[in-house]
């Protein structure tokens, strides 16, 4: 069972890592000698789960890419928001994701990539913080139970750090019906979001990911509008689906 454990955290280190690593750092971040962290990365080498690049650094393979896909595609809200999120790409030309809660933590379900800068991250499968992040503001509005929030980590120097100022976020979120995140989780990077509501229920959220001077560019309530549209069209599809 300790092996299947220790597999289990490497596919989770190396999916969520973003870049190849070598053994010495997986072994590491494992807890373990770098002769057993081979041994469990090994087969997983094998079932295609994991590859090993020219510089025999360990990354995600595609056997690993096909599991988590096939997961997702089994979720409605994940087949309703597909083309509304394409669609809203294609319009803008920048990237909308689609995030839900799932283990108490936010994931990125669903994605259709513009031509911006932003179109390759985050990636499909990939968790994004709680407290730094529109979606984040939204689930704490709409959804606490279903996200969990310990610390709240400083990632930029506009990351909201006190309970008191994420409260007081959260309650503008939801009496707004939208929220935003400006460079609080990363530099840079401005964020609309708004929730996917079906019979009152939270069932995920929509968000448009800009660089700062395009999102400022395009004005604040033009990428709510934005948002909100799709976050309509997967509710009302979603409906569709449920009736």
């Amino acid at each position: 069972m300790a092996t299947i454990d220790k597999a289990l955290d490497a596919l989770f280190l190396l999916g969520q890592a973003g870049q190849a690593l070598r053994l010495a750092d997986i072994a590491r971040s494992l807890d373990m000698p770098r002769s057993s962290a081979h041994r469990i990365l090994a087969p997983l080498v094998a079932r295609g789960l994991l590859e090993r690049d020219a510089h025999g650094r360990y990354q995600a393979g595609l056997g690993l890419m096909t599991l988590g896909l096939a997961c997702a595609r089994r979720e409605p809200i994940a087949h309703a928001a597909q083309p509304v999120l394409e669609a809203a790409a294609h319009e803008l030309g920048e990237t909308f994701f689609l995030v839900v809660a799932r283990g108490g933590r936010l994931v990125v379900l669903e994605k259709a990539e513009g031509d911006g800068f932003l179109r390759a991250a985050p990636r499909l499968g990939s968790s994004v913080p709680v407290h730094a992040t529109a979606v984040g503001k939204l689930y704490l509005a709409h959804a606490p139970d279903a996200v969990e929030l310990e610390a709240l980590p400083r990632y930029t120097p506009a990351t909201l750090r006190s309970r008191t100022a994420l409260a007081a976020a959260v309650a503008e979120a939801r009496s707004r019906g939208w929220a935003v995140n400006d460079e609080e989780w990363q530099a840079g990077l401005c964020v609309a979001a708004a929730p996917v509501l079906v019979g009152g229920r939270l069932e995920g959220c929509v968000a448009l990911a800009l660089v700062a001077a395009r999102f400022h560019a395009l004005g604040t309530a033009a990428a709510v509008r934005r948002v909100r549209h799709a976050a309509e069209g997967i509710a009302l599809r979603l409906e569709g689906e449920k009736s």
